[in-house]
């Protein structure tokens, strides 16, 4: 997939300690990156612009499944033919997308989900293990899907993909919701190792437990209601 026909969207939410860092580093090996600013209270936008990001703003906080759905329009609006998402936080390495995109194959290959549980995990809590576990294993049991890690941020969808997939869940229950909507649509899908490094600050921003148990709640309900 040519570089210039991908698009990486970032969703964000006061990032503005280290989104400029992190659209540097994406920039170096993708010209096209929009960042999703879910109504920040910091400069995330600010520094997202000057950093060479284009910029989508929420008027108001919506989450982050809503930041990627806002995201993955913007970037087929201007013919992306591929999308990565990737995390504002730094935890992920944008040298992994390379290697995803390269699996990307039209009919055979539609999304490609990075896993840190193939790859490497850095500094990972046992805390954030057992819930990542206990999504993995729920998510399998629904959805049928072979996948090791269903809560990771880093993805590659081609424009069928980004096309055919719909994102409801505007929080963090999207994560599953789009390996939902893999099973439910038949996209042929690769599952491919990536590192994820848990910095002191990406930790602090992260997912707490009892959020994460809320997220299996509210997917278990979209289940039983569907």
């Amino acid at each position: 997939m040519e570089r210039e026909a991908t698009w990486v969207v970032v969703p964000a939410f006061n990032e503005g300690e280290v989104i400029g860092e992190t659209i540097r580093s994406v920039l170096k090996q993708f010209p096209n990156v929009v960042v999703v600013d879910d109504c920040s209270s910091d400069n995330t936008r600010s520094i997202a612009l000057a950093a060479g990001a284009h910029v989508c703003s929420h008027p108001v906080n919506l989450g982050q499944g809503a930041a990627l759905a806002t995201g993955i329009r913007y970037a087929r609006l201007h013919d992306a033919q591929a999308i990565v998402t990737f995390d504002a936080d730094g935890q992920h390495d944008i040298n992994d997308a390379q290697g995803m995109l390269k699996l990307l194959v039209p009919g055979q290959c539609e999304v490609v989900l990075g896993s840190r549980f193939l790859g490497t995990a850095k500094n990972i809590s046992a805390r954030k293990r057992l819930f990542l576990k206990l999504a993995t294993f729920y998510t399998r049991l629904t959805t049928g899907l072979a996948v090791t890690d269903t809560h990771n941020g880093l993805r590659a969808f081609s424009a069928v993909a980004a096309d055919s997939i719909r994102i409801r869940q505007n929080r963090m229950a999207h994560a599953s919701e789009i390996l939902d909507e893999i099973s439910r649509l038949g996209l042929p899908y690769k599952e491919t190792a990536c590192t994820i490094t848990y910095t002191e600050y990406s930790v602090s921003k992260g997912q707490r437990m009892s959020g994460a148990f809320a997220i299996l709640a509210d997917l278990a309900l979209r289940k039983f209601y569907k």
